[in-house]
């Protein structure tokens, strides 16, 4: 990690720009070439900061020790060898062994998923190499690299800027100063100087605010002043999220109650002169059975395999409290401009005076032209035309954006309207190149949300120097004094004003997005040092208006599908864009979000709106609103606010520094990934990767389907070892022998605790998932319906197995061998039976031989291999000796295959009668209606 220079008896502050480029041999305009960057990239290694992890293997391995479960299954097996069942005791301590190498393997697996996650969501780097200026990983950044700083932008590492035009950074990350630093080029005294105070210089985790500019990379990685600190994210401890809170509580409570029935049930059995040894047995057996140790395991898999299916579709989970509030969402504030649309603006008309001119292709390829009134305008005619050119010029110079082309795609480096103008300059051979070498600029101010437009100045051919600025069309008229037409200046009356407002309400409403275009000759004495942004401010009065220009940026495809699964899924979408209200009206008509269920209409709401309104004026706004247009920062945050005071589960999309409040005040913040700033990413949840609307709804009904996982599996576990409680439960209570031994108990833990509760976190989404209203957060895992079930069933799987039990000590005796095959057709019986469980706990109400019963291999795959497993025990003569079972005849297999199949048949019964109830339900409803 290199970042000390050949001559290091000065600080880089203290240097002129000319000593740091001579001192890194670098060049403060082109950069550095490839061959020097990946020659420097292998000399000092990787633009990364040292991480810490949480906790190494072997943490991890003795964690898994650490459970109340554990420790009473050491007891247990401590009490064997000192009662001298040495064979009980060592089986004991391989469950011990084989449980914690599960627990271990599975949160290994899970942390390896979210390591990977994190490395999908990798800095990028905006530099310039052999002149020219492309996008890479931050990592592959080395010392004498010339990077590109703007708004919004995270530092990528130390630098020393080298141009700078209203450049602000926020280094409260590592200074602790709350107000952004202004920066500048001016070399700063030799002396020691605070970090705070080094204005000419940038640093590694801090975040560009406003303005942009350019740097040359002095530290990368550990040498970076961040990395000296050492406050790295990863030191940090895990917080639990609210649903592990969830499933922890539930493990508590349940792990108390168990172990207070156990001690009563022992306490019980001694007063009636059991021997206590027999008794301590029973209660290790009735807490092993009833107690899910493979929860916390498979719920971490499980949101970490979320997680990845996410990330194959587009969305980056930052934190994990989203996967759940994702599942639970009602309403979705999103952007319109790349999320809604393909954010591929393509200029479609130009207004010039009275003239209405055409513009043909789309997108950022050079195919189309200008056509007005049918015919096109070929490029001799279109440089022959002073009005067109002036356009053409304003439109292409008063840009920051950059094309890079090849055979297979265009990169576009910047915004995507300034691409747009960019593309309609070189349809008519206009190159952003030679109009730069043509018109040098020399100051800029750059677009902001607050002035609406972006100013710059350039030096003309003949010496002159001329503004040009761009912006909303009622900012540049309401700046401009007089109007240019075909060559001819003249004053911009009122009245004149107005028509050219016509115009932009006009294109508005067919759903362009519409600029105004001014410039302004200056006086040719004006020093340029004297054009600071206050000058300019006030030199972008009296401005000469050109024209408009109306772009569109075309929906995404399958967008308008989307809008109806939200609706069909009790899901509002609000458009709250930057466009004007036609426009933004127009898009929500075409995608119908503005449609209520029973056919009427929400409004459309500009921002002026808006003002003055109290918190209760805005919660009865956004209840009746589908749009709101030309909105502020601090108004994205308010309806925000508001929504959640309305009880609503807010999703807000953005990708601006302005958008950061809001998406940090949501429940479920999302961050685009291709165009979003680093500022908009750090405030997220989510971060979209395609920057598509479509992948939020899919992360949405993944979210749903994640918890409705969970609460499968728990369901799953709930009843299986309620029903093995139940199982050890009740014969002792009847004074009947016990079907199940401590090692068998252990077994059947072992084998449908993990396997299959995996596969059910593992079922695809149901048909019907996007068809359900959102299920509130604050509902408990476990509803009252649900225990209830999980009661019924896990009773069911004991009732079943005593069945068993009863039958084979009917026919074989209660005594020596007769009972051993009695218990071993209970424990096979038991064993089946949970396995041929899954099957029904993957829907509550559909039955489990429809369509979807092939559709999860995972599941086939582990009840198979767990059946297998379980033969093993009565087949291997070395597991019967350790699980004291015995070998079965076929009358056995029968009984078992019964016993086994009678819970499937039982609860497909119940759903039958539950689907007809419902039918019957709905006609009797439909009969009212009707009367």
């Amino acid at each position: 990690m290199a970042s000390t220079p050949a001559d290091s008896s000065e600080p880089w502050y203290a240097r002129s720009i000319v000593e740091l480029t001579s001192a890194l041999t670098t060049d403060p305009e082109r950069g550095l070439t490839a061959a020097v960057a990946t020659a420097r990239l292998a000399r000092d290694g990787p633009n990364v900061v040292t991480r810490t992890d949480a906790r190494s293997l072997l943490a991890l391995f003795l964690d898994q020790f650490r459970s109340a479960m554990v420790l009473m299954l050491v007891a247990a097996g401590i009490a064997g060898f000192a009662t001298g069942d040495t064979l009980e005791g060592i089986a004991i301590l391989v469950v011990i062994a084989l449980n914690a190498s599960i627990g271990f393997a599975t949160e290994w697996r899970a942390a390896r998923a979210l390591s990977a996650l994190r490395e999908l969501a990798e800095p990028m780097a905006r530099v310039h190499r052999d002149g020219e200026e492309m996008r890479i990983a931050a990592q592959s950044l080395v010392v004498g690299d010339l990077i590109v700083l703007n708004a919004g932008d995270g530092v990528p590492a130390d630098a020393r800027i080298v141009s700078a035009m209203q450049l602000a950074v926020a280094e409260a990350a590592l200074t602790g100063e709350s107000l952004s630093v202004p920066k500048s080029v001016n070399v700063l005294p030799a002396e020691v100087i605070a970090l705070g105070d080094r204005r000419n210089m940038v640093f590694h985790g801090t975040v560009v605010t406003s303005g942009r500019g350019s740097a040359i990379v002095t530290s990368i990685g550990d040498a970076t002043e961040i990395g000296r600190i050492g406050t790295l994210i990863d030191t940090v401890p895990d917080r639990a999220t609210p649903l592990e809170g969830k499933l922890t509580q539930l493990n508590r409570v349940l792990m108390i109650a168990v172990l207070a029935l156990c001690g009563l049930i022992v306490v019980a059995g001694v007063l009636r002169g059991v021997a206590l040894r027999h008794m301590i047995e029973v209660g290790v057996s009735l807490a092993i059975a009833a107690v899910p140790e493979g929860l916390l395991a498979v719920t971490t898999m499980t949101l970490a395999i979320g997680m990845q299916r996410m990330a194959r579709r587009h969305a980056l989970v930052r934190r994990l409290p989203a996967v759940e509030a994702l599942g639970a969402t009602t309403v979705i504030c999103s952007d319109k401009t790349g999320t809604l649309t393909r954010n591929e603006m393509t200029v479609r008309s130009m207004q010039l005076g009275g003239r209405r001119i055409d513009v043909t292709g789309t997108g950022y390829v050079l195919a189309g032209g200008l056509v007005e009134r049918g015919v096109p305008l070929l490029p001799d005619a279109i440089r022959a035309d002073p009005s067109l050119t002036l356009i053409l010029r304003i439109g292409a110079l008063c840009n920051d954006a950059v094309l890079k082309r090849s055979e297979s795609e265009t990169i576009v480096l910047g915004d995507p309207t300034d691409a747009a103008l960019t593309v309609l300059a070189e349809k008519c051979d206009l190159t952003r190149e030679s109009l730069h070498r043509e018109f040098p600029r020399l100051r800029e101010i750059p677009f902001d949300s607050d002035s609406k437009r972006m100013i710059t100045v350039h030096r003309g051919p003949q010496g002159a120097l001329v503004l040009f600025a761009k912006g909303a069309p009622a900012v540049m008229l309401s700046a401009s004094a007089s109007v240019h037409d075909d060559g001819i200046v003249s004053p911009l009356s009122d009245s004149a004003r107005k028509v050219w407002l016509q115009h932009n309400d006009a294109m508005a409403k067919d759903a362009l997005r519409v600029l105004g275009l001014a410039y302004k000759n200056l006086a040719t004495d004006i020093d340029e040092s004297a054009l600071t942004p206050a000058a300019l401010s006030s030199l972008a009065q009296g401005l000469t208006f050109v024209g408009l220009i109306g772009m569109i940026d075309p929906l995404r495809d399958g967008v308008v599908d989307v809008m109806a699964t939200c609706r069909t899924a009790g899901i509002r979408v609000i458009m709250i864009t930057g466009d004007q209200l036609v426009t933004a009206t127009e898009i929500a008509r075409q995608l119908h979000i503005d449609v209520r269920a029973d056919g009427s209409r929400r409004r459309t709401v500009h921002a002026r709106e808006l003002t003055a309104l109290d918190a209760g004026g805005w919660e009865a706004i956004v209840r009746e609103t589908a749009v709101f247009a030309r909105v502020s920062p601090e108004d994205k945050l308010q309806i925000v606010q508001a929504l959640q005071r309305n009880g609503d589960v807010v999703a807000m999309t953005g990708d601006g520094v302005n958008d950061a409040p809001a998406l940090k005040a949501a429940d479920i913040g999302i961050a685009m990934g291709l165009r979003g700033t680093d500022v908009a990413k750090d405030a997220a949840d989510v971060v979209s990767t395609d920057d598509n609307f479509v992948t939020i709804v899919g992360a949405v009904e993944q979210g749903r389907v994640l918890v409705n996982n969970i609460v499968r599996f728990i369901h799953y576990l709930f009843s299986c070892n309620f029903g093995e409680l139940l199982v050890v439960f009740i014969p002792m209570m009847l004074g009947w022998p016990l079907p199940l031994g401590v090692l068998e108990i252990l077994w059947l833990n072992m084998l449908t605790d993990v396997l299959p509760a995996m596969a059910l976190a593992l079922e695809a989404s149901e048909p019907d998932v996007m068809r359900r209203p959102p299920r509130s957060p604050s509902a408990p895992l476990l509803s009252r319906n649900l225990t209830a079930l999980i009661g019924a069933q896990g009773l069911m799987l004991a009732v079943c197995t005593l069945i068993a039990f009863r039958v084979g000590g009917f026919w074989y005796g209660f005594t020596g061998e007769g009972l051993l095959h009695a218990e071993t057709v209970a424990f096979m019986t038991l064993a089946m039976a949970q396995l041929v469980h899954a099957f029904n706990v993957r829907s509550r109400t559909e039955t489990a031989f429809s369509a979807q019963l092939f559709t999860n291999g995972w599941l086939w795959g582990a009840v198979v291999v767990c059946a297998l497993l379980q033969i093993l025990t009565v087949t291997v003569p070395a597991l019967r000796r350790v699980l004291e079972s015995t070998a079965l005849t076929r009358q056995d297999c029968l009984l078992i295959t019964a016993c086994t199949l009678a819970p499937l048949v039982l609860v497909e019964l119940a759903k039958t009668a539950f689907r007809v109830g419902a039918r019957v339900s709905q006609a009797s409803a439909g009969g009212l209606k009707e009367s």
